[in-house]
């Protein structure tokens, strides 16, 4: 059964599976190589997971992670709720204990812990329907976009296929969601009058390919382009773009998103950190968000106008309306604003004291001239800390594949496997992970895969021997720090272990190493040990300064 599984799966569409191979999921794992996918073996199932999640992000297909029952699920759980947590279309096969083996080690109730994470699961339950029903899992990963656990008993597995088995579903037919033509009118109306719109575009407006119809959209009404920070690159390029909104905006985008008189949200869940806990929001400003989710409207702030339909069905049917009705107010779209924002369209380009000393460079001073230096086509992967943004905010993008951020569940330790899973997705490019010391000593496990599957692979590491978001929050106030702060290690010799380049980076001299790999082969991956000046950053001091604004309990961002 476990077979017919893997070669239907194969067949259906599922052609890249990462995992960690044992006993229960060693058949299904080689049916799915046998059929044609790719399999990539990783040292961790978190890292399995991850790069899974990062490659359905990338490409847009469903990908697979598998894994042994029991405690290789648990192994896999926080980069699978991150999944879950961002509507990544990906297809968990998750071997099980049969029903009957209660006393097995590795029996635990899979989809009573899924459950409790958010993670929809589904299970085979009988040789004659199990080929269906993993379809079926594949198809709700597919078609609604979603994280599925598809769990896989080991008798139902190991069974013969029935000569009765049902045969696999049919070909869903897929449709865009249009909005009702009353709310396009109204939305078309608000943006024939309103003085200041901005677009803040999010991951649904990527997955819809609304790109170029929001464009034509933001010509014909005089709006602002923005994104969120997961869609970041989707207008690169585009003149009246400001590029992300939220905690990675620059002041300029800031301070015009926050003067807008209307906020359209095309598949964006206007979240605490995307309007900044509201701050991005002016009080008077009217707010529509544009969604094929229902539930998602009004999530997290008030919205004075929902519309319920596909992102870029919804923007071309308000292009037609804004065609046969054009509009005659004045556009804030003046050479005055162009001004500002080719001034002010890049982190880099703000004024700041370099921290620099001739033993540790200022993280803002090392990832501009990596700016500078790294191929611009690439894929950049922001882990999670103090250093964040830096790699998030100073590094440029060249489109919205060249940005990808596993952080809906704020948990440190997965931008390693996050570059790993989209540089293979992205043939070509560059992958770019923005990690810390803490993150780094978490997963560099996968370095090994790295080598092993050629992926070209920058790791910045942002190395200052410390969960420095937690000593700059609690630092301040006096409390000891020991519990937070490590030995110095050398990042630079373990990355070596694991058969990669490496370079320590105390100064901008130092980076020479870096134009070195740049300029050859690029065989092995190259790891910068950065030696970086400590202090809270942005992103963090900011943070911690509005988490009481969060009405819902918004935890900090985790290390």
């Amino acid at each position: 059964m476990a077979e017919a599984i893997g070669r239907e799966l194969a067949r259906q569409g599922l052609d890249q599976v990462f995992g960690v191979v044992g006993s229960g999921n060693f058949h299904v794992t080689n049916a799915l190589v046998g059929a044609g996918a790719r399999f990539v073996a990783t040292r961790h199932e978190a890292g399995a997971a991850t790069m899974a999640d990062a490659y359905a992000r990338t490409t847009q297909r469903v990908a697979a992670v598998t894994v042994h029952q029991g405690c290789g699920l648990t192994n896999a759980l926080t980069g699978l709720t991150e999944a879950a947590k961002s509507r990544t279309p990906l297809l968990a096969l998750a071997a099980d204990t049969a029903g009957w083996n209660v006393l097995s080690n590795f029996n635990i109730d899979q989809p009573a812990v899924l459950r409790g994470l958010g993670i929809h699961s589904e299970t085979i339950t009988s040789p004659r329907t199990a080929v269906q029903e993993a379809v079926r899992a594949f198809r709700r990963a597919a078609v609604d976009r979603r994280t599925v656990v598809l769990n896989l008993p080991l008798d139902v597995q190991e069974a013969e296929v029935p000569a009765d088995a049902l045969p696999p579903l049919a070909p869903p037919v897929l449709e865009a969601a249009v909005a009702g033509p009353r709310s396009v009118e109204q939305l078309a109306d608000l943006l024939r009058s309103a003085a200041r719109p901005v677009f803040i575009a999010g991951r649904g407006a990527r997955l819809s390919g609304a790109r170029d119809v929001l464009a034509e959209l933001g010509e014909l009404s005089g709006a602002l382009l923005a994104t969120s920070a997961v869609a970041r690159g989707l207008f690169a390029g585009l003149e009246w773009s400001v590029d992300v909104s939220g905690g990675f905006a620059t002041p300029m985008a800031a301070d015009l998103i926050s003067s807008a008189d209307l906020v359209v949200s095309w598949g964006a869940s206007l979240n605490v950190w995307t309007l900044r806990a509201g701050e991005l929001l002016d009080p008077g400003a009217t707010v529509v968000q544009v969604d094929e989710d229902p539930a998602a409207i009004g999530t997290h702030v008030r919205v004075d106008h929902g519309v319920v339909g596909d992102v870029r069905a919804t923007a071309a049917a308000a292009v037609e309306d804004l065609r046969a009705r054009p509009r005659t107010a004045p556009s804030w779209r003046t050479p005055q604003v162009r001004e500002r924002i080719r001034a002010g369209l890049r982190w880099r380009d703000e004024p700041y004291s370099d921290t620099s000393t001739d033993e540790l460079i200022d993280p803002r001073t090392l990832t501009a001239a990596l700016d500078d230096i790294l191929p611009g086509q690439r894929v950049v992967a922001p882990d999670g800390g103090n250093f964040n943004g830096y790699p998030a905010m100073f590094l440029d993008v060249p489109d919205a594949s060249g940005f990808c951020l596993t952080l809906a569940f704020q948990s440190i330790g997965l931008g390693l496997s996050t570059a790993i899973g989209a540089g293979l997705a992205s043939p070509g490019r560059v992958a770019v992970a923005g990690v810390g010391d803490g993150g780094f000593m978490m997963s560099h496990v996968e370095l090994d895969t790295a080598v092993r599957v050629g992926v070209p692979l920058v790791v910045v590491v942002y190395n200052d021997h410390a969960y420095s978001a937690e000593v700059h929050h609690f630092g301040p106030a006096g409390h000891p720090l020991g519990i937070v702060e490590f030995p110095e290690t050398d990042i630079a010799a373990i990355a070596r272990g694991h058969g990669c380049e490496a370079v320590t980076v105390r100064t901008v001299e130092d980076l020479k190493a870096v134009r070195d790999w740049v300029d050859g082969p690029r065989r092995r991956p190259l790891v910068i040990d950065a030696r970086i000046t400590s202090f809270a950053s942005w992103m963090i001091a900011h943070s911690f300064a509005t988490e009481r604004a969060d009405d819902a309990g918004r935890d900090e961002p985790a290390h």
